[in-house]
């Protein structure tokens, strides 16, 4: 086993209150993949900002290998002294870091490089932030929600990107499909403490349980024994006094334990309040269109919601994803074709933006639209309190303002205000953002269980697998032109249909092609041939990828003295980012080349 490059060890740390870490660790060896779990406000942050040297623990030790660097993903990257993104990512790198990665990562970001950082959105600042960390290629990695503000495809990227990168990493992610492909090890942050688990994110969840039922069975055990102490306390025969002492105070020992239990925090229990049933036919779109300039965002479409489909919305961002829902719930009209929507609808909404939030509201006060300490739940009245601790707020945050919520908190706040009111048609965007797994486990069975109407938008793949009924998404997925197509069932099962529709039109073109080609070379007269460019590049080719071969190998041999780069870091970082990119170069002289000999061998019969 490495030693470790960074370590952390009992560590502790409170902001008045009960303590937020009490003897948590991390420690990471070279090559780890390490996802970072817990509930909301568990502290996971936290102890990612202590790793990074930008929070210090009140006690524990921390140890950072002197030669390593380490770059952590900010929440609210700071642009003062930058003007444009370019500038901003090619700070983070050190000396001898190859400047071609952030342009290479940042066209991959979907960011140019010229963006005044003075006018960047939200998703912007945060594709930066991860370009200016990852092109530096560091020892230690730490992303906090990387994923936020990516669309499918960039997300799809950054997995290969993590999983190919030789920095150690450690996540922070509600995304469980990203984590069990990145992950090859996890550390749970559970009640001020940590417990590491050297298997991925896919294997967590049945090692938890396990876990937290065998915590529960030792507390059984304990109240058990103490029974028993107590029993002989009071009818034991007395043996002497000395060893009664010592009894006694065993006594009190394990009462203190079985007091000072802090049990798992519990779930989130929620259920829809119930409103009149919808009628059959939801929505229908026909042949609806948008436009804005010369873009098209729709062109026409049509489709029939029915009462309890389940319909996700996947597409790359800018894609038209929002305009097409709020075209489809009525909120925007199309330039032409027709929505109709169905009868005794009732509408709640989950903005990604949280933009129903006032700041300066309380929890109450949101929860009951001013009207006092109660709300009507399924015709029920409640105390707001006792509502709040279903979605796992305490009751002396009843006066806390939202601005003081974490982003998690959030999320929950809106779940719950949402799930209060009569609803038969749900209309949730991005709804996973900042949720916790437990909490997004509780979304996933109200919206499979829920009895009305659900079109969502998302880019969490588990959680469109497990929830919708149908999907919509861009007929081009990588250059979206307005065209959408409702593919049976989720995620996975569009890309398996999308794939199929893909091959099944190759073999047409293929079919339609072959006899024109063959037609034309038995007539004579218009005999096809390679050009005289194509004709070259299929005879260099070969010769220009033994080259690339040859450099490739040279620097291998080079960066295979394991001394390398601890002796020489700046040059082992140079070496590898020269044969990233011949390697890249090979790739593409490969298929250009493998594209000609096929094509030759075609028209030669």
């Amino acid at each position: 086993m490495a030693p470790p490059i960074l370590k952390l060890d009992d560590i502790f740390l409170s902001f008045g209150g009960a303590p937020l870490l009490a003897g948590a660790g991390l420690q990471i060896e070279p090559g780890d993949k390490i996802c970072l779990v817990g509930r909301n406000g568990s502290g996971k942050s936290t102890l990612l900002k202590i790793a990074a040297g930008l929070v210090e623990a009140q006690s524990g030790e921390v140890f950072r290998h002197p030669s390593s660097t380490v770059r952590y993903l900010e929440q609210a990257p700071d642009f003062a002294d930058f003007n444009t993104v370019q500038a901003y990512a090619e700070a983070g790198l050190g000396p001898g870091d190859d400047p071609y990665r952030v342009s290479y990562l940042l066209s991959h970001l979907g960011l140019s490089g010229d963006e005044d950082t003075k006018m960047l959105s939200g998703g912007e600042s945060r594709r930066a932030a991860l370009a200016r960390v990852m092109a530096p290629e560091p020892d230690i990695l730490l992303l906090d929600e990387p994923t936020n503000h990516l669309d499918l495809p960039t997300i799809e990227w950054l997995e290969g990107e993590l999983q190919k990168t030789r920095s150690a990493l450690v996540l922070i992610s509600h995304d469980r499909r990203f984590l069990e492909k990145v992950s090859t090890a996890t550390v749970w942050l559970d009640r001020g403490t940590s417990r590491r688990l050297d298997r991925g994110f896919a294997h967590f969840e049945a090692w938890r349980d396990q876990v937290l039922e065998a915590e529960e069975l030792e507390q059984h055990k304990l109240g058990k024994s103490i029974e028993r102490e107590e029993h002989w306390l009071r009818y034991g025969v007395t043996a002497r006094r000395k060893r009664n002492m010592r009894r006694l105070g065993e006594l009190q020992t394990m009462r203190s334990s079985y007091r000072g239990h802090k049990g798992p925090q519990g779930t989130v229990q929620a259920t829809v309040s119930d409103a009149q049933e919808s009628g059959k036919l939801v929505i229908e779109a026909d042949k609806i269109t948008k436009s804005f300039g010369e873009r098209a965002i729709v062109t026409p479409f049509s489709i029939r919601v029915h009462r309890g489909d389940c319909i996700g919305l996947v597409g790359p961002n800018g894609a038209g994803k929002t305009t097409l829902l709020k075209m489809l719930t009525g909120q925007l009209s199309p330039d032409s074709g027709i929505v109709k929507l169905g009868t005794n609808l009732e509408i709640a909404t989950l903005d990604q933006k949280r933009e129903d939030l006032d700041p300066e509201d309380t929890l109450a006060n949101y929860l009951t639209d001013g009207r006092g300490e109660n709300l009507l739940v399924n015709g029920e009245q409640r105390h707001v309190t006792g509502y709040m601790k279903e979605f796992l707020f305490q009751p002396e945050q009843a006066r806390t303002p939202i601005r003081n919520l974490s982003g998690g908190e959030r999320a929950r706040l809106m779940l719950a205000r949402i799930l209060s009111r009569p609803t038969n048609l749900l209309i949730l965007d991005e709804p996973t953002n900042d949720l916790d797994i437990e909490t997004l486990d509780l979304l996933q069975e109200i919206v499979a269980g829920f009895p009305g109407t659900v079109i969502l938008v998302s880019h969490d793949r588990d959680f469109l697998d497990r929830t919708v009924t149908s999907t919509i998404a861009p007929a081009v997925p990588d250059a979206p032109d307005g065209r959408w197509i409702e593919y049976a069932g989720g995620y996975s099962d569009m890309l398996v249909q999308r794939k199929g529709a893909l091959e099944e039109r190759k073999r047409a073109e293929k079919a339609t092609e072959k006899p024109k080609t063959q037609q034309a070379t038995a007539s004579g007269s218009s005999k096809v041939k390679l050009s005289f460019k194509q004709k070259f590049a299929l005879e260099n080719l070969p010769k220009e990828m033994a080259k690339a071969e040859a450099e490739i190998a040279k620097r291998e041999q080079v960066m295979a003295d394991p001394n390398l780069f601890t002796r020489d870091p700046a040059a082992f970082n140079r070496l590898a980012g020269e044969m990233e990119k011949l390697r890249a170069s090979l790739t593409d002289m490969e298929e250009e080349w493998l594209e000609l000999e096929m094509l030759r061998e075609e028209l030669e019969g």
